[in-house]
């Protein structure tokens, strides 16, 4: 475990140095997310009946700490994997005296974690702490109804991390499959989108949906999380949701090792 959490530690703080990019991030981040936010009002504005099981102020919440965590979705493999697979500096990576699978997964939860954090932390300070001292409250990020719903958005926030890694593997092993990761990053942002809940909270989409929705394993990247942060789900069901998380972060791991084992015993180094 001390080579996999080095690997970790090292990968975290490389990404972090790129301070220039969080901050363009976290810009466009605040663009997008206002005009997100004024849709919504629109939205509840006109058809607030539409969707009794939650608020504006809820929605717009919702928004914003979505914004934050926009770098934790799955939206592409881990591009250090992919430069690997087209020079064929992947070899190295199959000789190394550790798991391969574990090494991958180490380096991208690193890579990932350290796009997040500083994003949230200046998405946290603009729309929870800027936005009401410049009286804009109504617009502003709530915090957490309730202690207990704050420690379950944590650890549901810790369990998407994982879940978002396993996906991300599988996407680093299409890549290696392939040779090229361009095809199924391409294929993987629209379904990320709609399917996390990034696009729009799942409630708010057609009733007859929302079992299917709640129960596919992108739900537990985002939607899950939002929904134990602004108190939806407590109690027994919070329990559920963060066993349900778990369960796909098992069920794409394992999946996942399966399919790096296979593409390993196949796969042509590239390069030279």
């Amino acid at each position: 475990m001390t080579a996999y959490r080095a690997l970790f530690v090292s990968r975290f703080l490389q990404v972090l140095q790129y301070r220039a990019a969080a901050l363009a991030g976290f810009g466009t981040q605040c663009w997008w997310g206002g005009i997100k936010v004024m849709v919504l009002a629109a939205f509840f504005g006109q058809a607030s009946h539409a969707a009794p099981s939650m608020t504006l102020a809820q929605a717009i919440t919702y928004t914003w700490v979505a914004q934050g965590l926009l770098a934790l979705l799955p939206w592409s493999g881990d591009p250090e994997v992919a430069l690997a697979v087209r020079t064929g500096a992947v070899a190295y990576d199959r000789l190394r005296p550790v798991d391969a699978y574990t090494l991958w997964f180490a380096r991208s939860a690193g890579w990932i974690a350290a796009r997040v954090l500083p994003r949230v932390a200046l998405m946290a300070a603009f729309a929870a702490v800027l936005l009401p001292l410049a009286g804009f409250a109504a617009w502003a990020w709530e915090l957490p109804a309730t202690p207990a719903a704050a420690l379950a958005f944590v650890l549901s926030a810790l369990l998407a991390l994982v879940l978002s890694t396993a996906l991300v593997m599988l996407l680093n092993i299409a890549a290696a499959a392939a040779l090229d990761a361009r095809g199924i990053n391409a294929f993987a942002v629209p379904l990320v989108i709609l399917l996390s809940g990034n696009l729009v909270p799942l409630a708010l989409l057609p009733d007859g949906w929302q079992q299917a929705l709640l129960l596919q394993p992108l739900a537990g990247l985002l939607d899950i999380p939002m929904r134990l942060y602004i108190a939806q789900a407590t109690g027994a069901q919070a329990v559920a949701l963060l066993g349900l998380q778990l369960f796909w972060a098992v069920v794409l791991v394992v999946l996942g090792r399966l399919l790096m084992a296979r593409t390993l015993r196949r796969l042509e180094i590239q390069g030279g």
